[in-house]
């Protein structure tokens, strides 16, 4: 899935693009990766699963979910650290 460090993430740590495909596309999740705009690499699918990825992985969202925050709510709590990291991997800076 070397796609995933196209135009949009270049600077995505290397191997993490196996990690994002394979989250994103899961059987029966109802995620991202399973549609076919992302079947057919749609950019914006791309960085929908991207952005899913850097969400569950790098921050503290999925412990936020298991201490009984709304969905909504938890995904409000780590917005800015998420925009961080995809900017970082968008530009290259530290």
């Amino acid at each position: 899935m070397s796609h995933m460090r196209g135009p949009r993430s270049p600077y995505c740590p290397p191997g993490r693009e196996a990690l994002v495909a394979e989250h994103a596309c899961r059987k029966y999740s109802g995620r991202v990766g399973r549609s076919a705009a992302a079947k057919e690499l749609d950019e914006q699918a791309v960085r929908l699963a991207v952005t899913a990825h850097v969400r569950h992985v790098e921050t503290n969202y999925d412990e936020l979910l298991s201490s009984m925050f709304e969905r909504s709510e938890a995904r409000m709590m780590v917005r800015d650290a998420v925009a961080e990291i995809l900017e970082m991997w968008e530009s290259g800076s530290s």
